[in-house]
């Protein structure tokens, strides 16, 4: 009989084949969904309504990424859920398989591939691998050296235009109090090297725009991670005349989507100069004020146009003075749920519900440009539903009707 080591146990779980090899699950056992390039097989289950992504992999292997991916989750990182490892697996012969890794699905995420598979413009893919360069940084500042950066390694989740990245595997992954430079600049070399035959692939299988020249891309990775780290971590100094630059950089960060826990600052000997220096620095801030006001918890993009239309609706409402939680329970129920209400029960699956809002205010200000006036957000989103929305793919995972282990 297998073991299970679980934070989350799903007893659906123990009904799965485990004395089968994953490679040769019948695919009535399956959820069709599209995967990334993996050194080893990995399966989509769906088990009591929920679906897991399922890897077969060494026993030590298992158990270190499942204790890696638990302290990222601890440390509220952007990685995949941890459910838990299957070991002492037997065939039907008695011969030991390799143990499970169980996490969760990540909904509405997809694998780089899935995104290629309609060629995308060189602007597109300079958002993606900016979403990949932040969440590097994001991990290295959490102290976590990754050991093989690559697309194929990470999830991407629609984000108001942008792409928001996630971990996906963490197998090589270590967890530090501080990381060096020198793992920072290995994470950065891996980086480049993964991304390069990623993009060398997808240009022999023609679903790399032309324009888009492999080795330039991957080149300007480094450049992009030093501007983003700096930012957040390097040390500025400033004349006591001039103390408004904190403010100006604490601004800064904000806008990137980050927090200052702490700021070091230092005075010279006649107090004539001043360096500071970020000591902790947290990502989603955006998130969390619309997550505090709201209760909507999305992506980081997301919650900063979300709280830029909450802004607007405060202004066109002369209700700037008014106390926020107010206004933005309003804002809530008058704008946002109406928009989210206009989608069709069919068309649900196609994008989720904060970036459809997005897409219906860049919708709205088309309109409005065409029109000559301002648009209606309730007629901009009618319109956007009936025209745009209806043509795009599912991106939400499809269930069928009956629960794997089910019987008909």
């Amino acid at each position: 009989m297998p073991r299970f080591v679980a934070t989350r146990p799903d007893t659906g779980l123990l009904s799965l084949p485990w004395d089968i090899p994953l490679e040769d699950w019948p695919e009535d056992r399956l959820v069709a969904l599209p995967r990334g390039i993996s050194r080893h097989v990995v399966r989509f289950v769906r088990v009591n309504g929920s679906v897991y992504a399922i890897k077969e992999v060494m026993e030590h292997l298992a158990l270190h990424e499942y204790r890696l991916l638990r302290d990222l989750e601890r440390l509220d990182s952007p990685s995949v859920e941890p459910v838990g490892v299957i070991t002492d697996r037997l065939d039907r012969n008695g011969e030991p398989l390799d143990s499970i890794l169980v996490t969760r699905h990540l909904q509405f995420s997809l694998p780089y591939r899935a995104l290629f598979s309609s060629t995308l413009r060189p602007d597109t893919v300079n958002r993606l691998i900016d979403a990949l360069v932040a969440l590097i940084v994001r991990l290295h500042l959490l102290g976590f050296f990754w050991g093989d950066c690559s697309l194929s390694n990470t999830l991407f989740r629609r984000d108001a235009g942008a792409f928001a990245a996630y971990l996906v595997d963490a197998e090589t992954g270590e967890l530090h109090q501080d990381i060096s430079d020198g793992q920072r600049a290995h994470d950065l070399y891996t980086a480049e090297i993964n991304l390069f035959g990623e993009f060398l692939d997808l240009q022999e299988g023609g679903l790399l725009d032309p324009d888009i020249d492999p080795q330039q891309t991957v080149e300007s990775i480094t450049a992009r991670y030093e501007a983003l780290w700096a930012e957040l971590t390097a040390p500025e100094e400033f004349a006591t005349d001039e103390i408004h630059r904190l403010d100006s950089r604490i601004r800064r960060l904000n806008e990137l989507g980050f927090d200052v826990a702490e700021i070091d600052i230092i005075t010279d000997w006649d107090g004539s100069q001043v360096r500071i220096q970020p000591k902790v620095v947290d990502a989603g801030h955006h998130s969390r004020r619309l997550l505090r006001l709201t209760g909507l918890d999305v992506e980081e993009n997301q919650a900063r146009r979300l709280l830029n239309d909450l802004d607007s609706f405060a202004a066109a409402t002369d209700q700037q003075n008014e106390d926020e939680e107010i206004v933005a329970h309003q804002w809530l129920t008058d704008v946002f749920e109406p928009v989210v209400r206009s989608v069709p029960r069919d068309l649900n699956r196609k994008l989720e519900p904060a970036e459809v809002f997005h897409e219906v205010l860049e919708h709205r200000w088309f309109l409005s440009e065409q029109a000559g006036h301002e648009v209606d957000t309730l007629e901009a989103a009618r319109s956007y539903v009936a025209t745009v929305l209806s043509a795009k793919p599912d991106e939400k995972l499809a269930l069928p009707t009956a629960p794997v282990g089910e019987s008909d």
